[in-house]
């Protein structure tokens, strides 16, 4: 039995080392995810450590006692912090944002320290077994508390944002959740940190494939991105298409030059994201121009919105003159039947083009 759980761990060490090299290899995921996913493998790798040394121990391999005590503090008190970490993963705002999520994380780790003489969380008897301590729940309770928030964080990120990958991530949560409890529920069983060390994996490959979905430029998704969604949409759902061009966006990057038009895009792209609901996704098909798709066919709602659209965008024009004006047109497909983009583009287009000639007599 021995045997095969340092065999595990082993693996397990040896898979995280790999993945450490690739994620300080790869370009497609940003700095502050890199930053969180490094934090979450190297300590996923000191419990793991800790974690082998008291199984060690406790077959009678190692004879220190201190270190077997200390091995069980940083077990009790950092294994919390690996939901947390899994959270900030996915929205890297979150511990900015939010820095009271720290505090049932900090009380246990201060029961931890405290455990080996006030038999908290842990204790070990005259003969040197361990055994849970008196309050064990306090660490049960925190780490259910962080993966709750691990759980409740991915669904709402996922549902503000429209992410496409919202079934994968949230599946991969309940995963963390479950796989993790065993452990918590049959403490002979060690599959925690084999449960985190495969998370830690299919989070590198689903956020890998998340971040480049979208337009470096903008933050929106990108036109590949579109390409790919729309071939998977239903054929019955009923839906909207948005399509967006800023108006002489060549004069603009020829007057005032080509950071500048990218200035101008990146406002933009700002002004459409906060303008619009979260039925509505948003892309950036070209160089000046966007596409939204959204679930509501409400036309009302949809004009409505658009012109929020427009009205934010003339505030900025009153402080920078030299900010351009945007056209749109939209198309609304009632479902029921196959969807064909090629004609339901075409109506959006000719839309925005008749905007656009509008756009240009006020400008006369």
């Amino acid at each position: 039995m021995l045997k095969m759980y340092i065999a595990t761990y082993a693996i397990d060490f040896v898979a995280l080392i790999y993945l450490l090299g690739l994620l300080c290899n790869t370009n497609m995921l940003d700095n502050s995810r890199k930053k969180s996913f490094l934090y979450g493998i190297v300590l996923t790798l000191i419990i793991i450590l800790s974690e082998a040394v008291t199984v060690l121990y406790s077959y009678g391999k190692l004879n220190s006692h201190i270190l077997n005590i200390s091995c069980n503090i940083i077990g009790f008190a950092f294994a919390p912090m690996v939901p947390v970490i899994l959270t900030s993963i996915f929205d890297t705002n979150i511990l900015r944002k939010h820095k009271l999520l720290f505090i049932p994380t900090l009380l246990n780790i201060i029961a931890a320290v405290l455990s080996p003489s006030l038999r908290i969380i842990f204790y070990f008897d005259e003969f040197n077994q361990y055994n849970r301590g008196d309050y064990f729940f306090v660490f049960v309770a925190v780490y259910i508390i962080n993966l709750l928030i691990l759980v409740v964080n991915t669904i709402y990120t996922s549902k503000k944002y429209h992410y496409f990958i919202t079934q994968k991530i949230i599946c991969l949560s309940f995963f963390t959740v479950v796989g993790t409890c065993v452990q918590l529920m049959y403490p002979s069983v060690y599959s925690s940190w084999h449960c985190i060390t495969l998370s830690l994996f299919l989070y590198f490959i689903y956020i890998s494939e998340f971040d480049i979905s979208f337009d470096a430029l903008t933050g929106l998704y990108s036109r590949a991105t579109y390409e790919k969604i729309v071939t998977q949409m239903s054929i019955s759902k009923a839906f909207s298409v948005i399509i967006l061009d800023i108006d002489s966006f060549k004069n603009i990057n020829d007057t005032y030059g080509h950071d500048y038009g990218d200035t101008v895009i990146k406002l933009i792209a700002s002004i459409i994201r906060e303008s619009l609901d979260r039925n509505c996704t948003c892309f950036r098909t070209g160089g000046d121009e966007f596409l939204i798709i959204c679930n509501d066919t409400n036309e009302q709602k949809i004009e409505c919105q658009l012109k929020s659209m427009i009205i934010a965008l003339n505030e900025k024009r009153r402080i920078d003159d030299r900010l351009p004006s945007i056209s749109y047109g939209y198309s609304i497909f009632r479902g029921g039947k196959k969807p064909d983009f090629q004609e339901i583009l075409k109506e959006a287009d000719d839309q925005m083009y008749y905007f656009k000639k509008l756009n240009k007599v006020k400008d006369k």
